[in-house]
């Protein structure tokens, strides 16, 4: 007696293999120009240091201004976020408060306010010293490809650039996991060791345990 190879039950698996195929081939489709530009950036920033280090591109200090800061803005880096929105059309991304004794805990450093914002090719920090008069805010222009290392890193894209890089990330592990769900159909444990996703695994493993060393 024979099985009916249309029968739903033979049917499962195969489905099966052609959804996560299919959303494997989705995803892909959906981040390949992502996978590009951070593949680019990432090899590009991974070469940053030593002798012969890669161009990162450049970052050009546009200017500087004092700013006097009111006393409704000074009573914590909130309120100066706030004013800095209303009076200066400045939205701060980033707020870094310095505690007492400043980086590192030296207590000869006093503590500051950092606000940072812009684009990932203009941008802008304010640094204040609670109590001050008076801010200095520093404008930041940044080339073509430090602003794609800008927005690798997450600096600078916005709320919509964050969101589209979180569905990314998302890709990201849903291509990993399908693949491998689709590398280890239909093989052994032991044809999974020998294959170029064990010797792939083997590396990564290896390579990472020595960093963290």
């Amino acid at each position: 007696m024979t099985m009916d190879a249309n029968k739903p039950g033979r049917r499962g698996p195969a489905a099966t293999y052609r959804w996560i195929r299919q959303l494997h081939l989705w995803v892909g489709a959906w981040g390949a120009l992502a996978a590009i530009l951070y593949g680019i950036t990432g090899l590009v920033m991974n070469h940053r240091f030593g002798d012969g280090a890669w161009p990162q591109g450049d970052s050009i200090e546009a200017g500087r201004t004092a700013l006097a800061i009111p006393a409704q803005a000074r009573t914590s880096p909130e309120q100066l976020s706030l004013w800095l929105r209303d009076a200066r059309q400045l939205d701060a991304q980033v707020i870094r408060k310095g505690g007492p004794g400043g980086r590192g805990g030296d207590a000869r450093q006093p503590p500051k306010w950092n606000l940072s914002g812009g684009t990932a090719r203009n941008a802008w920090s304010l640094e204040y010293a609670p109590g001050s008069e008076t801010a200095e805010l520093k404008q930041t222009s940044h080339t073509t490809l430090a602003a794609l290392n800008r927005l690798h890193k997450g600096v600078g894209g916005g709320g919509w650039w964050i969101l589209l890089a979180d569905s990314f990330a998302i890709g990201m592990l849903l291509l990993g996991l399908s693949g491998i769900w689709m590398w280890a159909r239909g093989r052994s444990a032991r044809e999974m060791l020998a294959s170029v996703m064990g010797l792939s695994t083997l590396a990564f493993v290896a390579v990472v345990g020595l960093a963290l060393l």
